[in-house]
């Protein structure tokens, strides 16, 4: 007869097993219908929760997943997040950014303005909705400021399959497009960062130490861990057989996603600041030379956990529970996310040149949240600024938002090409690596004085 402990640990296997085989099918149904693999992953996620199992007689999500197993698939979870989170980082080019000059800056800036400060009006409007969470007092400030970020965020590694399966990598709105969305991912994560410090802080001497203890973390990074790993690629090229300088690099990159993912959780962040920090700081023109498929295999391995974590979210979300107000509630931000996208970074496009079709086709991919927003919204529910009801009310704008991107670039014929014999982990393939090449309609480019950012 198994231990307590030993049961425990079993049905926490045949759970991941489950999770894991039917985010795989879903994965499948949503390529079928030309949809992101990220959309199929929170369907499934959704699914298993009590929005569709929890439907049935018996209280299935409980069954499936009881009390006692849920720290662990926690655990899981939380893995697979830190590993994506690091891979986003890494794959952030922020040199590439700096070449491209003042009209990346001007359309980031409307592209995140104005849904930033709509999300901070729609937080005005439903605080006093949510005062408290679970007992807790929520202040507006936090309310506020968390609403305006996940409303400004793009989701960077949804968006750069997009434009790899559309064949856009190459064109003008499309580079022009993922370096804005570059950008506007760092700056949400950093926003993000200085709200949870806001909450979590016992007050202005607590916010400015936790402040402090971030900065020396980054400014350690900067100083010591990249140019550290720059002075060991080096090293271990010279000296030691190739075959090992990839294993060794990848031992290197957890170990340290790993050891910031712990700093950051001890000053009282999360720990995906510290594993995005790490990738960010990492010299990738250096170890992309000697372990190309660095973020490859980081990535692999943190995708067959990260569906673990659609499933945490799934189980928060009930959508049979929402009541009038909270219609009301998710028809409000959805709509406000869809307009605040489209005015912003569309106006900003159009008033630089781009035309009214290569506008909405810009507006169109920067609207694309997907992932990074679940996430956003994850944290946000665990740290006790957003209650149930707001929480569900994100993860619908996250699916709604990215799955109208495909059919919205066929109404601008921009249609997918037939498939080609390339595959990548996941269905979503990171920033910086080569894309397929080819131009977008004619005409979607930028015009004579802004010819957009070089090849």
């Amino acid at each position: 007869m198994a231990s307590h402990a030993d049961h425990v640990v079993a049905v926490v296997f045949a759970d991941a097993a489950l999770i894991i085989a039917l985010s795989a099918l879903f994965a499948q149904v949503a390529r079928r219908c030309r949809q992101p693999v990220v959309i199929g992953e929170i369907l499934a996620g959704l699914a298993l929760g009590p929005s569709l199992l929890g439907l049935l007689p018996g209280d299935l999500p409980r069954t499936l997943f009881p009390p006692d197993t849920r720290p662990s698939l926690n655990i899981l979870s939380q893995l697979g997040l830190v590993l994506f989170m690091f891979v986003v980082g890494y794959d952030h080019d922020l040199g590439d950014v700096r070449r491209r000059g003042g009209l990346t800056v001007a359309l980031t800036a409307a592209s995140i303005l104005v849904p930033f400060g709509s999300g901070i009006g729609v937080g005005v409007v439903l605080h006093p909705w949510h005062r408290s969470v679970d007992g807790k007092a929520v202040d507006l400030l936090p309310f506020a400021l968390f609403l305006g970020t996940a409303m400004s965020i793009t989701a960077l590694p949804v968006l750069a399959r997009i434009l790899t399966e559309r064949r856009m990598a190459g064109d003008a709105v499309g580079k022009m497009a993922l370096t804005c969305a570059v950008i506007g991912d760092a700056i949400g994560w950093c926003t993000l960062a200085v709200v949870v410090a806001v909450v979590h802080a016992s007050g202005p001497w607590g916010f400015l130490r936790m402040v402090g203890e971030l900065a020396g973390l980054v400014a350690a990074l900067a100083i010591v861990v990249a140019p550290l790993a720059r002075v060991l690629a080096q090293r271990a090229a010279a000296r030691a057989d190739p075959r090992s300088v990839g294993p060794a690099l990848l031992t290197f990159a957890v170990v340290g996603l790993l050891l910031c993912s712990w700093a950051t959780a001890e000053i009282g962040l999360h720990p995906v600041f510290g594993a995005f920090a790490f990738g960010t700081a990492l010299p990738r023109s250096s170890l992309g030379r000697l372990a190309p498929d660095l973020g490859a295999n980081i990535e692999r391995f943190g995708a067959i956990l990260l569906p673990v974590f659609f499933v945490a979210a799934g189980l928060s979300v009930d959508l049979g529970a929402v009541d009038g107000r909270g219609l009301l509630e998710i028809l409000l931000i959805v709509v406000v996310a869809f307009a605040a996208k489209i005015i912003g970074a569309g106006g900003a496009a159009a008033l630089f040149g781009l035309g009214r079709r290569g506008a909405t086709t810009f507006a169109v991919l920067m609207n694309t949240r997907g992932l990074t927003e679940i996430v956003m919204a994850q944290i946000g529910l665990d740290m006790g600024v957003l209650d149930q009801t707001t929480f569900t009310a994100l993860v619908v704008m996250a699916l709604l938002t990215t799955a109208a991107t495909g059919p919205l670039l066929d109404r601008l014929g921009i249609p997918v090409p037939p498939p080609v014999s390339v595959r990548f982990p996941r269905g979503e393939e990171p920033v910086g690596v080569p894309a397929a090449r080819g131009g977008g309609p004619p005409g979607d480019g930028f015009p004579a004085g802004h010819a957009g950012p070089p090849s």
